[in-house]
């Protein structure tokens, strides 16, 4: 579904990304994670067209969309739910959906666009008794729930998560992951950036890690999850401080040709 290669990417005279290669095949949640200041959201406001690419290519369903704009690529089928939410809180919790859904009033009639908003306080019950009260009235918990149901209302084909479960409470972010999983049953494909590296590993399929701006290890959440270096750096094992270990990560999870030379190299 989306293939980047040998993305770079920044901020005026600022690489963050270099020469990316990633793939996302259809109906997978693929996790990225490393640490702070890594590139992760700049790799999703890249996708998302609110970033340029300085070189590389991203490709989505076949078609060429390096540098579309943001507009564009929401027509497209590519969502994003943003870090720290950034709902709308003067608004209601429905005007904030149903902007979400701003892109399709053009195109879907009204009661096809009003039949989704009810499908997402099906799953988000929390929502249903407070679609009339403003969004900042919301738990931080339920602000997240707003953000993941606004992003969800533009039928995406692509769900672009960054960072989730921060500042939730531990069951809550059980909660925002139960509803991970299951939109992945129900045929949306994501990429989930998530500091959270154990869960977002229990619910991902594959997963990349992210560092400097480059792929330093790739492979299936199981890989990941068992490779000592992932371990110590994002996972707490043996003490682990949140970095990565001096002494290298220890195993190798598979690698596709095109992450092959950065895990080497990283």
């Amino acid at each position: 579904m989306l293939e980047l290669r040998g993305l770079s990417s920044g901020y005026g005279h600022i690489r963050v990304l270099r020469d990316l290669s990633i793939e996302i095949g259809e109906e997978e949640i693929v996790a990225i994670i490393g640490p702070n200041g890594a590139g992760k959201s700049t790799l999703l406001n890249t996708l998302s067209g609110l970033v340029r690419a300085s070189a590389g290519r991203v490709s989505f369903r076949g078609q060429d969309i390096t540098n579309h704009p943001a507009h564009a690529i929401v027509r497209m089928g590519i969502s994003q739910v943003p870090e720290r939410r950034q709902i709308f809180e003067s608004m209601t919790v429905r005007d904030n959906l149903l902007l979400g859904a701003y892109h399709r009033f053009r195109r879907d009639s009204r009661l096809a666009i009003y039949d989704d908003l009810q499908q997402i306080t099906e799953i988000f019950p929390l929502l249903s008794d407070r679609l009339g009260e403003p969004a900042e009235t919301l738990s931080g918990g339920m602000q997240q729930m707003l953000a993941i149901g606004r992003g969800l209302m533009a039928r995406p084909r692509l769900l672009l998560l960054d960072e989730p479960s921060l500042g939730l409470a531990p069951l809550l972010v059980q909660e925002i992951f139960r509803v991970i999983a299951h939109l992945r049953r129900q045929g949306t494909t994501i990429l989930l950036v998530e500091q959270n590296a154990r869960a977002a590993l229990r619910v991902a399929d594959r997963g990349y890690v992210l560092e400097g701006g480059r792929i330093a290890l790739a492979g299936s959440s199981a890989e990941l999850a068992l490779n000592e270096g992932v371990q110590r750096a994002y996972l707490g094992a043996s003490g682990g401080s949140g970095r990565r270990p001096a002494d290298g990560w220890g195993g190798k999870p598979t690698v596709g040709p095109t992450q092959a030379t950065s895990a080497t190299n990283c």
